[in-house]
């Protein structure tokens, strides 16, 4: 299925039944009082967080959303039915703005959480309500009001604990494939992840998300690749696993320097996200030496002053204690 994280309709709340004029007309009562009823209310259109979903694709194909009007008033006092309101399911992370202000109307981020978008137009009063000691016969009613059209953006940010960022082909979509139960395209060439994947890490009796974010290359932050269409997705995230592909690289330098332009491309992005913890993985090291992989880790120490932990998703090295260090760096954000 394809990812769809952006998208655009319009909304639209029922409009109010109108009241109705009417008389009573009884066999004994030549000149019986109003009884017209109430127009029902129009439905409203609610938003509501489902952790099941993971995509905007149900709203493609379709521009615009209607809740139900309300019915009209009738005579006897009867009122209109009320219009069903409209509940459109959303992923939890979307974020809702007006089309023409970018204003945001609504950020989503709990399972079930329901926000009121568009307000259902009210019923007519009907000629019942405006009798008076000087209008006995009221022939007049009022009309519904009319509901509210809304031209929406949405937005979904995916709500993750952790984000494995890297070059394209860094190892990404194998680490999640093997630590969680997600099953991406994997492929050696780069650009294989086209889109976020998804998947939820156990350890122990406690579980968390990681998200796996397409790779991001120089000027990633100025819409060159995948672009800052994914770099969005990074900023909720408590963690970053930042992936570095040493397996092709002759020197030590040379592997920093692509640490350095993906941790660049971020900052560029939004400044603040530079802040977040890093946990930081030398990846693909299974046809390297001891020796080898220790140089790449001891550069990186030296470059960096924090502890480089590498990992090999395929033999399993160190992945037990990288799902540890995620859980940690989790609880001490305070996300767990």
């Amino acid at each position: 299925m394809r990812f769809i994280d952006e998208v655009k309709i319009i909304v639209s709340s029922g409009n109010g039944g109108a009241g109705a004029v009417s008389f009573r007309r009884e066999k004994f009562a030549e000149f019986g009082g109003p009884d017209g009823g109430d127009g029902g209310n129009g439905g409203s259109v609610y938003f509501e967080g489902d952790e099941g979903l993971n995509t905007l694709l149900h709203f493609r194909g379709r521009k615009t959303f209607e809740a139900q009007d309300g019915d009209y008033g009738s005579g006897r006092h009867m009122n209109g039915k009320n219009g069903d309101d409209l509940i459109l399911k959303v992923p939890v992370g979307t974020i809702v703005r007006m089309t023409e202000t970018a204003e945001i109307i609504a950020d989503i981020t709990k399972h079930g959480e329901r926000v009121l978008l568009a307000q259902g137009g009210r019923g007519g009063l009907g000629n019942m309500n405006f009798k008076s000691s000087t209008n006995q016969a009221p022939r007049h009613a009022q009309p519904g009001e009319k509901g509210i059209e809304l031209h929406l953006e949405l937005e979904l940010k995916l709500l993750a604990n952790i984000a494995l960022i890297g070059m394209p082909n860094a190892g990404k979509s194998t680490l999640i494939s093997v630590i969680s139960a997600a099953r991406p395209k994997i492929a050696d060439y780069p650009f294989t992840t086209l889109e976020p994947n998804l998947g939820v890490v156990s350890v122990g009796e406690k579980t968390f998300v990681v998200a796996d974010i397409p790779g991001l290359i120089e000027n990633a932050s100025e819409g060159k690749g995948l672009g800052m269409r994914f770099l969005k997705h990074v900023e909720r995230t408590s963690l970053f696993v930042h992936l570095v592909d040493i397996s092709w690289c002759l020197e030590p330098y040379e592997a920093y320097e692509s640490y350095i332009v993906v941790r660049d491309e971020v900052i560029k992005y939004k400044e603040e996200m530079g802040l977040k913890p890093e946990i930081i993985c030398l990846t693909k090291i299974d046809s390297l030496s001891e020796e080898k992989i220790e140089k790449y880790k001891k550069h990186f120490e030296e470059m960096l002053d924090k502890n480089v932990l590498p990992i090999s998703a395929v033999s399993g090295h160190n992945i037990e204690r990288l799902k540890n260090l995620m859980l940690k760096a989790i609880e001490r954000s305070g996300a767990l």
